[in-house]
């Protein structure tokens, strides 16, 4: 590895003192000398010269961005970095863990370019259930003077949100294929982030297909991803084909015989350096996980809030308002009011039962989706909490769609199962998802092989909450633990809210009846 020569940083007056060279009077014949260093300003043109003679430049954003956080909430340590690595990257990774903040520093650094006339506009490619409530939501809270414009809908909507004058424009993974040729011709738009990255791993989707060709069109492209090869060390291939495709052979085969064995005729087993090998094809890049940014706390809540579908809504506001008649008719009394609130929060989640009892799937695919990208995103154990038995057979079934290695546990599950399941799940590699009634796991056991545990939707009970939360708040964690609670009406939001403030739930159900007719602000 070619050893980087070292500079003088002065953050004072943004300059750069570098040895000087006839290399350096050369490229700088106007600049100023002193004690053997030629005096450089610290700006992007001048940093990008440097570091390509083998100079080691810091990105100048650390010294001249005024970093704007209008929520109050400075950068971590883990995001200046990050953000300092995008500025001095065209193509590059990110790979840092949940919750690290690595969206608002793909903003700070785009920001840093764009004003320094460095980048054109940015398009943002990233799950559908994250384009109003992440990115929407985020631009508006770092950047708040700059202009979003959400690509969702029909095409012709797609196409009216793209003609719009943005600074940035937002639009789901298979979305892009919609309008693929609209985009191409947007030479104003250079920059593009790829939230998600994991996405594109099976080099033959359409998708991946697709976004290859976008991709080479750009500027700047930087590929966001927790967890870049979540099946095999091979996932890389596709991924770096679309960000920095000459990091790896031009073909997949070529590819997997570097990091595969064949086994037999239908069966490939990764070689012992398979994954850094992979790493190695995802660069540059930079990987924090949660526990490096000290700034945070141990235990980190978060909400994620998810749109409905138009069936969903639908049913949820009908019920509600029904709901709320009824207990102002008296139909509904605290010892009724907790069926009926499961009754909501059902509807939320996306399982209901009809009047024969059976099973009806509503329109929840963007909370499904949400959930499978959550998985995807994190590479340690995950639990996911679902209150309700039906709900918990049709997520399995997504994980199980998805090739997700995962076990349920709920009611019917038999002591012996149980124990099993914690076993494997605790002691071994099996299972990356224990997807469980939190019921069933309110009490003494230990999954501290978990670090992130989702709420698909809350429970009613304070003590089953804290209870449940518990089970990777244990002796034997050795990581930061992140909580994520799904919600998409107004009384998952309460609930949640009541939750976290240690409230009892059970006492103000009949209220909470209010709160569930409120507008949906999805």
């Amino acid at each position: 590895m070619t050893q980087l020569l070292p500079v003088k940083v002065s953050p004072k007056h943004k300059m750069l003192g570098v040895p000087t060279t006839p290399a350096v009077t050369n490229l700088f014949p106007d600049a100023q000398h002193m004690n053997g260093y030629t005096l450089v300003p610290h700006e992007p043109a001048q940093s990008f010269m440097l570091r390509r003679m083998n100079y080691d430049v810091p990105s100048p954003i650390l010294t001249n961005y005024d970093w704007p956080h209008p929520t109050n909430q400075p950068p971590f340590d883990a995001q200046l970095k990050t953000s300092a690595m995008l500025t001095m990257n065209n193509r590059a990774y990110v790979l840092n863990g949940m919750g690290t903040g690595k969206t608002r520093a793909a903003l700070w650094a785009w920001d840093y370019l764009n004003k320094n006339k460095l980048a054109g506009k940015l398009l943002v490619v990233a799950p559908l259930s994250t384009l109003k409530f992440t990115w929407s939501r985020e631009i508006f809270n770092t950047l708040p003077a700059r202009v979003t414009s959400v690509l969702h809908g029909t095409r012709e909507k797609r196409l009216e949100a793209l003609a719009k004058d943005a600074d940035i424009y937002v639009i789901n993974h298979d979305g892009v294929k919609t309008i693929l040729d609209a985009l191409a011709t947007r030479s104003d738009i250079d920059t593009l982030v790829l939230d998600e990255l994991a996405v594109y791993r099976n080099g033959q989707a359409q998708r991946s297909k697709t976004m290859r060709k976008l991709a080479s069109k750009f500027q700047w492209a930087w590929g966001m991803t927790g967890a870049p090869i979540p099946t095999l060390p091979t996932d890389a291939w596709s991924q770096a084909q679309i960000i920095t495709p000459n990091t790896v052979p031009k073909y997949f085969k070529g590819f997997r015989d570097e990091l595969m064995i064949r086994v037999n005729t239908f069966k490939w087993a990764p070689k012992q350096d398979a994954t850094d090998r992979a790493f190695k094809a995802l660069q540059p890049a930079v990987r924090f996980t949660l526990d490096d940014v000290v700034e945070l706390p141990e235990a980190v809540y978060r909400t994620m809030d998810i749109e409905l579908g138009p069936t969903q809504a639908k049913i949820y506001k009908q019920l509600a308002l029904h709901c709320y008649a009824a207990v102002q008719n008296g139909e509904i009394t605290a010892a009724n009011a907790g069926a009926v609130m499961n009754k909501l929060l059902q509807v939320s989640t996306g399982w209901v039962y009809d009047k024969d009892h059976n099973t009806v799937s509503l329109d929840n695919d963007k909370r499904i989706e949400a959930l499978i990208d959550v998985v995807l995103a994190s590479e340690g154990k995950k639990l996911v909490f679902v209150p309700f038995k039906h709900a918990l057979a049709g997520i399995s079934q997504a994980l199980k769609n998805e090739g997700i290695d995962h076990a349920t546990v709920s009611g019917d599950t038999s002591a012996n199962e149980r124990g099993e399941i914690f076993n494997l799940f605790q002691n071994t590699g099996k299972y990356s998802v224990l997807a469980a009634h939190p019921q069933c796991l309110a009490h003494g056991i230990t999954l501290t092989m978990a670090d992130t545990i989702v709420w698909f939707s809350p429970v009613t009970s304070l003590e089953i909450y804290d209870q449940a939360n518990m089970r990777i708040r244990r002796v034997g964690q050795k990581h930061k633990q992140l909580y994520l609670h799904f919600q998409g009406t107004p009384v998952e939001r309460r609930v949640y809210q009541m939750l976290q403030n240690k409230q009892n739930i059970q006492g103000e159900l009949l209220s909470l009846f209010e709160v569930a007719t409120q507008s949906l602000t999805v």
